[in-house]
């Protein structure tokens, strides 16, 4: 690895809150564009594209079952390359402008006229593609963060840092999406506008704001395991208070009890979830400790595919419970979301063109310094990413906690545009299964979630421990 002199030549590197910054701005970008497939593309497949909920909950799995074959590719070809725009940060530019079209063209109700088959076709194609380049994006920018130091403390501030922005990019999309949405369909007086709606949805998000700027100090009094325990805990509390409330009480009447519910729950949700992205430089270097090669994009390419088996479950659970369920799109006039197609996709076109000059920032942001050089990267190979998968039980922990995460995370946030959006108009039925979407279910994988964190072994002592043993080694 190239050095330089004195303390940074250890790889110990002080980060610049430019660079943190910048750094941020590359998940607040992907956010942008994530968290508004994630929230919202459900919705518009069932209630504004037309298509059957079976149907979309069977292409979300189709679409995570080519990431199983994708992501081990694009982890192998970015560690095996050196690009000269950077290592990891060239794929922010190379494919953040297709990204930006294809997730655009998802929410294009440009195939109304034609056969259903022809739009599933269509929602395959810019589904899958979409996808396919958001995977060449955020795998090499999982990677990024461990390429520009090894200093365990900056890498909690800089996490800390890219969840607070990611969760910026979550509040803009899951308050700003209805309000945009609404005002572009013509709806200009407040009291018609989606503001309930927004609001609850903007709760999943707000709690970042307060808590994660405190990450920090909350693991360094309680421990990382137990600041895990007590967050995880909070969110399945939140998650019991708001199936209670709507089971017992009228919405209407009680929405100041369901925005507190909704604040406890997010904030256990966002401070555990959010700090995991932590633990991935502590495996990275685990892995390079004992096999001496620092094979980031792999570990991120392996990350990835779990991280999105767990949106798969996101994806197919809430399309098949609404399938059983028997749910039925409400009529325009019951719908709190309006369904103006060329509304939703001219605010998709302005979230992604905001997102793409995020991306432009992060690139200039971020340079690597902790990277292979040329003679490491040609031993890499597709296999090395299930050996270090089999070899590395510190990466298999992590790796079925982002299943658990994510899947938690993906069914609640598919599921909150459908209970905001008149419940009470639906049968007693549908109630129950999107009641179940946004609090039990969730519930559960939050309990297995605690139980896979449990076996996490590496503290910050022993990282550190292990990248000065790793700095020993090369000099």
């Amino acid at each position: 690895m190239a050095q330089t002199n004195g303390q940074e030549a250890k790889g110990f590197y002080k980060l610049s809150w430019l660079t943190r910054i910048g750094f941020g701005a590359g998940d607040l970008a992907q956010n942008l564009i994530y968290q508004t497939i994630s929230m919202y593309l459900l919705f518009f497949y069932t209630d504004i594209f037309g298509l059957k909920a079976a149907h979309a909950a069977t292409m979300f799995f189709v679409v995570r079952l080519i990431d199983v074959l994708w992501d081990p590719l694009v982890g192998t070809f970015v560690d095996k390359h050196n690009p000269r725009l950077g290592k990891y940060r060239s794929y922010l530019v190379v494919a953040g402008l297709p990204l930006i079209v294809l997730a655009i063209l998802c929410f294009w109700d440009g195939m109304a006229d034609q056969a259903y088959t022809v739009k599933l076709v269509y929602a395959y194609i810019t589904y899958v593609g979409m996808s396919m380049l958001y995977t060449l994006i955020n795998v090499p920018y999982g990677a990024l963060n461990s390429s520009l130091t090894r200093d365990t403390h900056e890498i909690t501030v800089l996490t800390s840092v890219r969840m607070f922005m990611a969760n910026v990019g979550g509040l803009a999309v899951s308050a700003g999406i209805p309000i945009l949405v609404a005002v572009m369909s013509g709806i200009t007086a407040v009291d018609q506008l989606p503001i309930r709606m927004a609001l609850f949805m903007g709760l999943g998000s707000l709690p970042s704001f307060v808590f994660m700027p405190m990450v920090p100090a909350i693991k360094k009094a309680v421990g990382k395991k137990n600041m895990f325990y007590i967050f995880l805990s909070v969110a399945i509390v939140g998650m019991a208070m708001l199936y209670g409330i709507t089971k017992t009480m009228n919405m209407e009447e009680n929405m100041t009890l369901i925005y507190v519910a909704q604040f406890i729950k997010s904030t256990g949700v966002i401070v555990a979830t959010g700090y995991m992205w932590a633990l991935i430089p502590e495996v990275i270097s685990y892995g390079e400790y004992t096999t001496g090669k620092r094979i980031s994009g792999i570990v991120n390419a392996l990350t990835g595919i779990f991280f999105k088996a767990g949106m798969a479950m996101g994806g197919v659970v809430p399309g098949l419970v609404l399938a059983y369920c028997n749910y039925v799109p409400a009529e325009q006039e019951a719908s709190t979301l309006p369904k103006d197609s060329n509304a939703w996709f001219v605010t998709m076109t302005i979230y992604a063109l905001i997102g793409l000059a995020l991306l432009l920032f992060c690139f200039s942001q971020c340079k690597e310094r902790v990277v292979m050089d040329s003679k490491e990267t040609e031993n890499v190979k597709v296999s090395d990413l299930w050996t270090e998968f089999f070899r590395n039980r510190h990466l298999r922990v992590v790796a079925l906690f982002f299943i658990t995460a994510f899947a938690m995370m993906s069914v609640g946030n598919a599921a909150g545009a459908y209970y905001m959006n008149n419940l009470q108009a639906q049968t007693p039925l549908a109630q129950e299964g999107i009641l179940w979407l946004v609090c039990v279910i969730p519930a559960i994988l939050l309990v297995v979630a605690m139980l896979i964190i449990s076996r996490y072994e590496l503290t910050d002592e022993k990282i550190d421990e292990i990248n000065r043993e790793i700095e020993r080694r090369q000099k």
